[in-house]
């Protein structure tokens, strides 16, 4: 009898563990996922692939299989570890470290399995012949934005190590020249980034020569601003059309507001 009551309390004593390892694991489990959504959620400035759709897109589009990581052939793409701060499994860059070389064959973007990576979004079509090619000038990684206050340029000492390292030399990164009034002696010339030429590459944040970069790449949708459509360039008829499409949106959701008003107005007579 003796035996039996002691292996009744074993029994209940390892149930009891188990329940609580049980609860223990979950709540391991609760906050790995809690974690992963929160770094799901803390990814604005991260810096994807050439060809990289929307970001909330691409989240849901990349199976993590690091395919596009394995065909780079720098090594400038990691994988998302757990202690980075960017969604596990993830392919991203960072230019300080190590810059998108702007391969002419983009060979990460073709190996994408599940269009994560749009090769779309970087195929330019002859006119003429209509035939495709890949352009990586055609990428949006990010966009380079200049730290005037840090800038060494701008200080009046000479540096043209961003504009000389940008492999669209004089397109996406001007210099700007500019008498210094302080020396009477010297010239300024400082850096300006053009927006709708920058990649987002970060070869100019890669050779910055200040300890922290005075140039860095940010995602688009961070380094650019919105005007809306009280503003156009009325010597832009892209902006013209910009505003015009808008405008007719907006005429359409009214139009569709006052329809739906209508409708629940012949609703309510059909009821009465």
């Amino acid at each position: 009898m003796v035996m039996d009551t002691n292996k009744k309390d074993m029994s209940r004593r390892n149930a009891v563990r188990k329940v609580f390892q049980g609860a223990g694991f979950l709540g391991i489990g609760g906050l790995m996922w809690g974690g992963f959504i929160d770094k799901a959620k803390a990814s604005d400035l991260t810096l994807r692939p050439p060809g990289a759709i929307d970001e909330k897109d691409f989240i849901k589009s990349c199976i993590k299989c690091g395919t596009c990581v394995e065909a780079c052939p720098y090594e400038s793409l990691n994988l998302a570890k757990p202690e980075d701060d960017v969604p596990i499994g993830t392919p991203y860059f960072e230019p300080r470290e190590i810059p998108c070389y702007m391969c002419p064959d983009i060979p990460c973007v073709p190996v994408c399995p599940t269009g994560a990576l749009d090769i779309k979004s970087v195929t330019t079509q002859n006119q003429e012949t209509k035939e495709e090619k890949l352009d990586i000038n055609k990428s949006k990684m990010g966009i380079a934005v200049v730290d005037t206050e840090s800038c060494v340029a701008y200080w009046g000492i000479q540096c043209d190590a961003c504009y000389r390292a940008c492999p669209l030399l004089d397109e996406a990164i001007t210099l700007v020249y500019e008498k210094n009034e302080r020396t009477g002696k010297h010239a300024y010339l400082k850096p300006v980034i053009h927006n709708e030429i920058c990649t987002g590459c970060g070869m100019c944040e890669h050779a910055c020569i200040t300890e922290k970069s005075a140039i860095f790449v940010l995602p688009v949708d961070i380094a650019t601003g919105a005007v809306g459509n009280h503003y156009i360039k009325g010597w832009d008829k892209d902006d013209e059309k910009r505003v015009k499409d808008a405008k007719e949106n907006e005429s359409e959701e009214t139009d569709g507001a006052m329809d739906y008003l209508n409708n629940w107005e012949d609703l309510l007579d059909e009821e009465r």
